[in-house]
């Protein structure tokens, strides 16, 4: 049998637990998989632009799709609205927060970024106050349904990566306008 329709059959097989523990798991290792990929880009030297705002755009698209998927299927109270609107607005903070440890430069009459180890484990920190915010909050309701967090993880990501950028490129654009060298980050 092949491997691809085994794994279907057991997946259409499996009992709600067990689809919701996959489904968990699937939400935790791609917002695994997603911060690793921008902690990696934030490392690297790369040019200031509106092209990163793509990569908001697509993980704002999943992350919304995630959330209206979980919302359709768990009917959340109100509290849980509220909580998610909580847990944004920490993106925002941690998006703020990393872009001061971004360092800016003028090279070849553009401007570059570069984050460094701070702006990574701020990346980390940010994901821990994400599901730890979620853990005292928004916890699963009552009839066992994922908690909020674990569906919204990628949305979380792109508010606070989409935050990062904007005020990055704010200052990219104060520091060409002024003609400015090299602009420090933290």
């Amino acid at each position: 049998m092949d491997p691809h329709l085994a794994e279907a059959v057991r997946a259409a097989a499996a009992g709600p637990e067990e689809v919701h523990t996959v489904s968990v798991a699937t939400d935790i290792v791609l917002g695994v998989v997603v911060l690793a990929l921008l902690i990696y880009r934030q490392v690297v030297a790369r040019p200031v632009g509106a092209r990163g705002l793509q990569l908001v755009g697509i993980l704002g698209i999943i992350g919304v799709l995630q959330a209206v998927g979980y919302f359709d299927k768990y009917h959340s109270a109100e509290g849980t609205y509220a909580a998610l609107g909580g847990s944004l607005v920490l993106a925002a903070i941690f998006g703020a927060l990393r872009s001061a440890t971004v360092r800016l430069w003028i090279q070849d009459g553009r401007a570059w970024q570069k984050g460094n180890w701070l702006t990574g484990a701020l990346w980390v920190v940010a994901l821990a106050a994400h599901l730890g915010y979620d853990a005292l909050v928004a916890r699963g309701n009552a009839h066992g349904s994922p908690s909020v967090g674990d569906a919204t993880v990628v949305l979380y990501l792109a508010v606070s990566l989409g935050i990062q950028r904007v005020i990055v490129q704010q200052r990219a654009s104060r520091m060409l306008a002024g003609g400015g060298g090299a602009v420090a980050g933290l």
